[in-house]
């Protein structure tokens, strides 16, 4: 998801210092919370992979700490402005589909390099463009959006043309190239292209430096507990001043902290790292040895419905559940005001942000009498209809401290109203690998979504993007809902490159949101970064191209 300017990120207070100014030789240990599914840059999602990206696999382009659209590997933001993008017309177009698209161009820069010395060249954009638009391919979340690429042309060693099958204002932001090593791959893919999730090397062979083009390369990793980076030797943009990185996972938030204040780990970045909680108490108690910088992000908690079950599918249940649960309580004492209670997906800091989106303040009278609207009577202080309780089950990503006590805290609340919540909690891999993707899940879901400026919710809200095993768990609709308005909605947004007609449907959409629930919204999420005194450089952005991005520009302070 990807959400517009409204705000700057605000940077780190200390001096950004030259990594040639230092020793040649300088390790960083960075403790993380969660250990991604894959490293493969296009299968699963997940915080965790797209964190590691940062470090070794660049995207073409992506928004920087300011929120703009910047490149990483292209030589320019494609724009209708430039001339690199342009409006043009489908003429073969089939009945349904839009009778005009995007023509877009695409040059890579030319001082790219694969770990092993390979230049990266369009045609790695073209191979990256073959495997996302497979259907055989499991595990791919955006096949449903990359088949909207209805053509890429090689022109010639660095430039592409992409041809989209529709108009879209997000034609440069989701829809640019990019890139997977063909020179490696390429025999793995289509030896077997429905196998491929399970044979390519960034699962096979993780420590092949022609995986990766950013300034590391991956050179041993242990599943569950470490990854370890050195430097990428072909790499041409600056040089990072620490010259090995290693990722220690640990899942447990209280023992990660406890790894931080023992000096076993040096850093724990905010985008998966200590939770609120814990950031607030170490800021109070040890203000001299770390900086503790909290800031709100596009980060937006909340809970994921499963459709299939029939109790969830009444709106008067879902409203229940959100009238029963104190979350302003929540948000002042396990958060101290930091993450304000949400009312959709699209966050304050966005342009497109409405104040006048209906809202659930805490009324759990108002909650019993839905209930009993719906049908449900109290016996015995459980809710009960045609002989069944009103149970729900609650998931989360075991581990995680804050998470846990939300878990609790809802527990606590919706029992009072007689509705019985049982957790279920799994390891972050395990649920983000598998559970979610497969839609396994019951009930109750709790995980959060990591933005971009102005984010279109299409994957994770429109009946087309639901994961199934025929399309082989393609999408994020992980409950599977429903909704042909919603869908409407989502696809005028999508269409308009218009900004201030776009922001009008952006209000319809989130007074929709809060009124049919496709989810629970909880709170809008801080970050927090715990640096050591003398890490400088990092800059936290507040969106989903995280401060990994950026690394060649951290080392350590004299």
């Amino acid at each position: 998801m990807k959400f517009k300017k409204t705000l700057v990120a605000i940077t780190c207070t200390t001096a950004l210092m030259s990594g040639s100014l230092f020793a040649a030789s300088d390790k960083l240990t960075i403790g993380m919370s969660q250990y991604p599914p894959t490293i493969h840059p296009h299968i699963d999602s997940s915080v965790a992979k797209t964190y590691i990206n940062g470090f070794s696999q660049r995207s073409t382009l992506g928004y920087d700490k300011d929120w703009n659209l910047t490149c990483f590997f292209c030589e320019q933001v494609p724009t209708f402005e430039n001339g690199l993008a342009k409006i043009v017309d489908r003429p073969n177009a089939k009945e349904g589909e839009s009778s005009q698209g995007i023509k877009m161009t695409v040059k890579l820069r030319k001082d790219i390099f694969w770990g092993d010395g390979k230049p990266v060249t369009a045609q790695d954009m073209a191979f990256w463009h073959q495997v996302v638009t497979t259907p055989e391919v499991q595990n791919n979340p955006s096949l449903s959006v990359y088949k909207h690429i209805e053509r890429l042309d090689v022109i010639d060693d660095y430039t592409v043309d992409v041809y989209i099958d529709k108009v879209t204002f997000e034609y440069n932001s989701a829809y640019t190239p990019e890139t997977l090593p063909k020179h490696i791959e390429e025999a793995i893919f289509k030896a077997n292209p429905k196998e491929y999730h399970l044979k390519t090397k960034y699962v096979t062979d993780v420590g092949e430096p022609g995986l990766y083009n950013g300034p590391y390369v991956i050179e041993q990793t242990k599943k569950g507990q470490f990854i370890k980076l050195g430097l990428n030797k072909f790499w041409q943009g600056k040089t990072p001043h620490f010259d090995q990185i290693t990722l220690k996972v640990i899942t447990d938030t209280q023992a990660l902290q406890a790894n931080l204040l023992s000096g076993d780990v040096d850093y724990i970045p905010g985008e998966m790292g200590l939770t609120l909680d814990q950031a607030l108490q170490l800021k109070k108690r040890y203000h001299d040895k770390y900086q503790v910088d909290i800031r709100p992000a596009a980060l937006y908690e909340h809970l994921d419905l499963q459709w299939k079950n029939p109790q969830i599918q009444d709106l008067r249940v879902r409203q229940a559940l959100l009238y029963s649960l104190d979350r302003e309580l929540l948000n002042q004492k396990l958060f101290e005001g930091n993450q304000p209670v949400a009312t959709s997906s699209v966050s304050p800091l966005d342009a497109t942000f409405s104040t006048e989106t209906p809202t659930y303040p805490y009324d759990p009278e108002k909650a019993k009498v839905l209930l009993k609207e719906a049908g449900y009577q109290m016996v015995n202080g459980v809710q009960m209809k045609d002989g069944q309780p009103l149970e729900l089950e609650f998931m989360t990503t075991s581990g995680n401290k804050t998470r846990e006590l939300v878990q609790q805290f809802a527990q606590g609340q919706w029992k009072k109203v007689g509705i019985k919540a049982v957790i279920n909690n799994q390891p972050a891999r395990v649920y983000f690998g598998s559970t979610l993707n497969e839609r396994k899940h019951k009930g109750l879901a709790m995980f959060a979504w990591s933005s971009s400026p102005e984010s279109l919710p299409d994957t994770v809200l429109h009946s087309a993007h639901i994961p199934t095993k025929e399309n082989g768990w393609s999408g994020q609709n992980y409950g599977g809902y429903v909704n042909p308005k919603m869908d409407q909605i989502i696809e005028k947004i999508e269409g308009e490159v218009n900004v201030e007609k776009r922001k009008e449907f952006w209000k319809e959409f989130q007074n929709l949101y809060a009124t049919d629930l496709p989810v629970l919204p909880l709170y809008y999420r801080s970050e927090n970064y715990i640096f050591p005194k003398w890490l400088t450089g990092v800059e936290p952005t507040g969106h989903m191209f995280y401060s990994s991005f950026w690394a060649e520009n951290w080392t350590r302070a004299n």
